[in-house]
């Protein structure tokens, strides 16, 4: 009798000290087999899950980085380009001014003579040469290089002064005339207007 009665205490105690084991709401029952399967693989999934999440992210992050690494080349590789461009544009202009030189001392003979059937050939000559000109202003031109105005109220970003002078007819700061033509590419200045000022 007191055998029985301590096994059913032993047995009371097991199911007590289980159903306080066991949080609330939850089944004191241990998990079947395909339970702790099903838990498992929800584990599984949300693991899963989470570091596709995480794959996703360093996906999109990668993508823009590579838009702005090639946005950053493209600009690069763009200056560059101008860069070049402007530095041959800047070594043609001496052969512009020399053409321009030239073509201002033309002696007065020929000019007068273009008209004259003796001098035809070095009048063609001459023509030749203003059509080479031409061939070169137009390159420039489609290249987007402006010449500076040189007219008006002297500004010292695009003008250089050689020489300040007083004159009467023009008001002081204003240009009196252009020594050297200046020009700008595509709106930066490639050569500054070489002016005289007035006082």
């Amino acid at each position: 009798m007191m055998q029985e009665q301590s096994s059913e205490m032993t047995a009371e105690q097991t199911a007590a000290s289980a159903q306080t084991a066991a949080p609330e709401g939850v089944d004191a029952a241990p998990l079947s087999e395909e339970q702790a399967m099903i838990a498992q693989l929800r584990a599984d999934l949300a693991a899963a899950q989470a570091k596709a999440d995480e794959n996703w992210d360093k996906l999109q992050r990668s993508a823009a980085e590579f838009q702005n690494s090639r946005r950053r080349l493209e600009a690069q590789l763009g200056d560059a380009v101008e860069r070049a461009n402007a530095g041959l544009i800047g070594r043609l202009l001496p052969v512009l001014d020399d053409l321009d030189l030239a073509f201002q001392n033309v002696p007065a003979d020929l000019q007068a003579a273009e008209g004259d059937e003796a001098t035809a050939t070095q009048v063609a000559w001459l023509h030749g040469f203003r059509q080479i000109r031409k061939k070169l202003v137009d390159v420039l031109t489609d290249q987007g290089v402006a010449v500076i105005d040189s007219s008006g109220e002297f500004d010292p970003n695009r003008h250089e002064a050689i020489s300040s002078e007083p004159h009467e007819a023009i008001p002081s700061g204003h240009i009196i005339a252009e020594v050297r033509a200046g020009y700008e590419h595509k709106g930066r200045v490639l050569r500054p207007a070489l002016v005289r000022v007035a006082m």
